[in-house]
């Protein structure tokens, strides 16, 4: 997993490190554990939980009963600032509102199965923290499907594929208002 860490001078840090925890406690490693917070300890953790090989979420202070006090997502700038809850822990996180691209309400998550495969392992993400989904990220086997609000009413508006599960969309398309 690569991450990027800021030097507090202006200057940033870029490693690659296999995972060593199981964050999401679904049996696979998606994690690094490290002291992201500078207090001593190694009881903080960088994620990938969308699979694409660059941490997503930092994780501080892991408790003994693997608990954290705080998580945090990448906004997609790179800056750790969007404040999360528990999203990777999910039996920890609080159900999340989300519209399915037929326009029905649903709550749950945040993982679901939002492409109707039959498997619950699609993730909504609530970056702006108002309980309602504004993104999802579909894994399948034809690469990774991302669906983004971007006006906040809870409605899909654009489509991302990534083909080659590279973590960058080769396409993006609006998708139509449902009436």
């Amino acid at each position: 997993m690569e991450y990027c860490l800021g030097d507090g001078d202006g200057t940033a840090t870029i490693w690659e490190r296999g995972p060593d925890l199981d964050l999401d406690g679904d049996g696979r490693l998606d994690a690094v554990g490290l002291d992201f917070d500078g207090d001593g300890l190694a009881d903080d953790a960088l994620a990938d939980l969308d699979g694409d090989g660059i941490a997503d979420h930092a994780v501080l202070d892991l408790d003994n009963d693997g608990t954290a006090e705080s998580y945090f997502t990448d906004d997609g700038s790179g800056t750790w600032s969007v404040a999360s809850d528990s999203a990777a822990r999910p039996s920890q996180a609080r159900q999340l509102r989300w519209l399915g691209l037929d326009g029905v309400e649903h709550t749950g998550g945040p993982l679901v199965d939002f492409d109707g495969d039959g498997r619950t392992d699609d993730r909504l993400l609530d970056s702006d923290g108002d309980g309602l989904a504004d993104r999802v990220i579909c894994t399948g086997d034809n690469g990774v499907t991302g669906y983004v609000d971007t006006d906040g009413d809870g409605r899909w508006d654009v489509k991302l594929t990534d083909a080659d599960s590279d973590g960058t969309a080769e396409a993006a398309s609006a998708l139509q208002p449902k009436p």
